[in-house]
């Protein structure tokens, strides 16, 4: 398999799969239409941050040790399931708390100041806490890189590849959201915009909780 060849049937793949929706979208897409576009980015950049990571474990063949040890495995599935069922409970309680929306929104995880460092701290969290990225780099990657080529340097050239889709799709997202801004303002939509992607986070936390 030429280079350029595995380039873009690896685009095609991490395209579809970054194309479909998810927690990373429901992070971006609610961070965002809150009008906090500064943490918007900030999320996006800690996503792609820890999928550099994991492409580089998995370069590097340590991601392999992780999924070959059950107890590894385990033990960060259920951390990460931990993480996001605790995100998605305290975004659904503050919107029946009755509290002001502004007040919840800040004391949420999800939500915060409008700063680039706590979205960033966020999404590589996020990303690094779910055992699921491991995996697929660890089942997707090594097929892509062809004979003779270096394993590490054209691994890392692969994850940029998903990590160059990943910008472009978010930059679609949070312009999107800024249509939802003017509907947000009403302390009722944004409480039923938290309801929503509190859901769909918990979800998520749930069946990673569940999955083998």
């Amino acid at each position: 398999m030429a280079i350029s060849s595995a380039l873009w049937s690896f685009a095609l793949v991490v395209g579809l799969l970054t194309l479909t929706p998810g927690l990373d979208t429901a992070l971006i897409l609610r961070t965002s239409a809150l009008g906090r576009r500064r943490r918007a980015w900030g999320v996006v950049l800690g996503i792609q941050t820890g999928t550099l990571v994991w492409g580089a474990l998995t370069s590097l063949g340590v991601t392999a040790l992780l999924t070959a040890s059950h107890l590894a495995y385990t033990a960060l599935r259920w951390i990460g399931a931990a993480y996001l069922i605790w995100m998605a409970a305290r975004m659904l309680r503050d919107t029946f708390r009755g509290l002001p929306t502004a007040v919840a929104d800040d004391s949420l995880p999800a939500a915060g100041a409008d700063s680039v460092g706590g979205g960033w701290r966020q999404g590589t969290l996020t990303n690094l806490l779910n055992p699921k990225m491991g995996a697929f780099y660890v089942a997707v990657l090594p097929q892509f890189i062809p004979p003779g080529t270096s394993h590490f340097t054209m691994g890392l050239l692969l994850t940029s590849v998903h990590i160059l889709i990943g910008l472009l799709w978010s930059a679609v997202l949070i312009g999107f959201a800024r249509v939802l801004q003017g509907w947000l303002s009403k302390p009722q939509a944004r409480r039923v915009l938290d309801r929503i992607t509190g859901t769909v986070i918990g979800v998520f936390g749930i069946r990673l909780a569940l999955s083998n």
